[in-house]
């Protein structure tokens, strides 16, 4: 007989493990770069006031709790898909499009996963290095026998190794899935081009692979709704057949409702119907039907034009914030001296900044600084402040000049 105790044991996740070990630190200067939530200047999370409208208003219409159907919420998932892609009306009526409600953008991915390993035997995927961390997992755990990076960041000059990409992607076999992060990449902060974004549409057109968008920070990257799906449009405009996950967290900052969406982009003549199906017998599986309340209260200021604008007008605010805090951590750390250059800092978009530090250089920075970070090295822009940004530079300073 099987006993527990067999099951071999393996780390924890290293985001828990250091967000532990901060709660543990009683130091009072210590300082928390580790998740991506959005912070005001006195390290509270903030909550879009719009939200909590929006919130208060889905309470007061709710006359019951009733299950939802698997797929969820069409509403929501029509309003979702129509975010990235514009006026979507005859075209989710033909059924070239369509959406899953799922559990946060984790957990569509997990959905599109298992649907493209299951039903269309995909067993490749390519994703960025580096990536989410988790990318590469949910596809192993879905049943994908090869997982491949492609090269993205060059980390000698902190900028994108476009030619590595390519070559990498040229190379993939025919019905390779490829993860895209559609703006504001994660960890790296740096974007493709739309030149860029053209070049690899051709490529995943010749070698006939599949584009499984990822998307978190819509609006996050430039402060523009439009702009920052570009690349989505773009692909939809070239015919090209793909999945979207849509994480609702950042955005909309509702982290532990696990908001998400997976938009199907199909091409006419499929049976979406069919489709359609499968992708509800994969949620039956895992967790029957999605929640009610996070994605009624985003369909709820989508869906209302008044609270759309005070939402779109909210979230431009705070990338202002974020682009105010990368100038002031840049010119702190000139102004130390920090060896280096750290014009990637300003060149780099959305919520997170990766400083490419060893990983004894990130154990220096939280045993003798008190400042916590993942190993990577990435860190929260607005986990940074105009009270401790100075404090974090000088530490920087210290830590690269020991050459830990």
């Amino acid at each position: 007989m099987v006993q527990f105790y067999n099951v071999p044991v393996v780390g924890r996740n290293g985001y828990i493990e250091v967000d532990t070990a901060f709660h543990n630190d009683i130091s009072p200067v210590k300082v928390d770069l580790v998740f991506g939530t959005f912070r005001s200047e006195d390290t509270s999370q903030y909550l879009l006031p719009v939200v909590k409208r929006a919130e208060n208003m889905v309470i007061n219409d709710t006359s019951s709790h009733d299950y939802l159907s698997p797929a969820g919420i069409e509403g929501f998932t029509k309003s979702a898909s129509s975010l990235l892609l514009g006026d979507i009306d005859q075209l989710w009526k033909e059924g070239m499009i369509f959406g899953v409600q799922c559990i946060g953008g984790a957990g569509a991915l997990k959905i599109g996963a298992e649907f493209l390993s299951r039903y269309m035997s995909c067993t490749t995927v390519y994703y960025p290095d580096p990536s989410y961390e988790i990318h590469g997992t949910i596809f192993e755990f879905s049943g994908f026998q090869n997982t491949f990076e492609y090269r993205y960041l060059n980390r000698e000059t902190k900028a994108i190794d476009f030619d590595g990409l390519c070559e990498d992607i040229s190379n993939a076999a025919v019905d390779s899935v490829v993860i895209l992060h559609a703006c504001g990449h994660n960890p790296t902060g740096l974007d493709l081009t739309k030149d860029q974004w053209r070049i690899i549409a051709e490529i995943m057109k010749e070698r006939k692979l599949i584009p499984f968008f990822d998307i978190a920070y819509q609006g996050m990257a430039s402060g523009d709704i439009e702009e920052d799906a570009w690349a989505i449009r773009y692909f939809h405009s070239e015919g090209l057949q793909f999945l979207c996950a849509q994480s609702f967290s950042k955005m909309f900052t509702m982290y532990n409702e696990r908001v998400g969406n997976l938009m199907v982009v199909l091409k006419s003549g499929f049976n979406s119907d069919s489709l359609k199906i499968h992708f509800e017998r994969i949620v039956r599986t895992l967790y029957s039907n999605p929640p009610n309340h996070g994605a009624r209260t985003v369909f709820q200021i989508l869906s209302n034009p008044e609270l759309y604008k005070e939402w779109s007008s909210s979230f431009k605010a705070m990338v202002v914030r974020i682009i105010e805090i990368r100038r002031a951590f840049r010119k702190a750390l000139e102004e130390e001296g920090a060896p280096g250059k750290w014009n990637h800092i300003t060149d780099q978009k959305g919520m997170f900044i990766l400083l490419l530090l060893t990983d004894s250089q990130v154990e220096y920075l939280r045993y003798f600084h008190h400042i916590y970070m993942v190993k990577s090295g990435r860190i929260n822009v607005t986990g940074l402040n105009f009270t401790n940004i100075s404090y974090v530079a000088k530490a920087i300073n210290d830590t690269l000049r020991k050459n830990i």
